[in-house]
């Protein structure tokens, strides 16, 4: 993530700006808090493990070979205007039978990026176009998740590339887009999960007054090496708790496993994940 899911040469420029269980229920109270009070949800999967994302889903047989036991989930680019890489494997039949393995997947979704993001991007937010954008990309995220086999109950999550989030214009309409989106996922019964960075995306996330349609779990990025999703979270005790936390603690780790070679980002993971099957 962090750029290169865009394009190897934006994640270099965003570098700069910035400086195993399965069980049912934890977070829900996040998610549907803004719903209907009429809206029957599904039972979250949550996995707690380590996991992975890479530009690109791997071959089936990669990922074979790759369910060797230190890795339980995969981060795969379901959409957006802004993925990066192509997806010729990202099919329903990879969905089944990468989740028939035993492999828990993270549906992520690059959507619109800030308008005052440094670089060049496909899609980009402005002030005007923040909450039509926000919707009109939640009702893709939906439609694409579902095509590949992952349903309703299943989280998407946002990737929110860096920006300086000390423009409040800016930092404004990126929260708008992001309450939109939100608010269009649960509208289909799906979960708000959100990508960032913990010194900009991520914190205006965390950090925001108003609550109000903000998605209930957080993926950061704090690339420190340490496998944890408590020791270096750097919020509030309170916040983003009952397995709805993940963080991208490794990135650029090229790493062979029985034979195959992947250039990947580690995440320890404690949040829900797609629902497959």
């Amino acid at each position: 993530m962090s750029g290169h899911r865009q394009s190897k040469k934006r994640r270099y420029v965003i570098w700069a700006v910035a400086g195993a269980a399965v069980v049912a229920g934890g977070g829900v109270a996040a998610q549907t808090s803004m719903a209907a009070t009429t809206t029957t949800w599904p039972a979250q999967k949550t996995y707690t493990g380590r996991a992975f994302d890479t530009c690109a889903a791997p071959s089936l047989s990669a990922m074979k070979a790759w369910h060797d036991g230190f890795y339980g989930a995969a981060a795969v680019y379901v959409g957006g205007r802004n993925r990066g890489c192509s997806q010729p494997n990202l099919t329903a039949s990879w969905v089944k039978s990468v989740s028939s393995l035993g492999w828990r997947l993270v549906p992520i979704y690059v959507g619109a990026q800030p308008p005052c993001q440094t670089g060049s991007n496909p899609e980009k937010l402005t002030a005007s176009t923040a909450a039509s954008l926000g919707a009109s990309d939640a009702a893709d995220a939906v439609a694409k998740a579902s095509a590949l086999g992952m349903k309703a109950g299943s989280p998407i999550y946002l990737d929110m590339e860096s920006y300086d989030i000390t423009n409040k214009s800016c930092n404004d309409a990126v929260l708008t887009y992001v309450r939109a989106f939100d608010k269009g996922l649960r509208a289909k019964t799906y979960r708000a999960g959100y990508y960032g960075f913990t010194s900009s995306s991520a914190k205006a996330v965390a950090t925001a007054g108003d609550r109000t349609d903000l998605p209930g779990n957080l993926w950061y990025a704090l690339w420190d090496k340490q496998n944890t999703t408590t020791a270096d979270w750097p919020w509030g005790a309170t916040q983003y708790t009952g397995h709805s936390r993940a963080h991208q603690y490794m990135v650029n780790s090229k790493e062979t496993r029985g034979g195959y070679t992947i250039t990947v980002d580690r995440d320890a993971w404690d949040a829900p994940v797609a629902i497959t099957g």
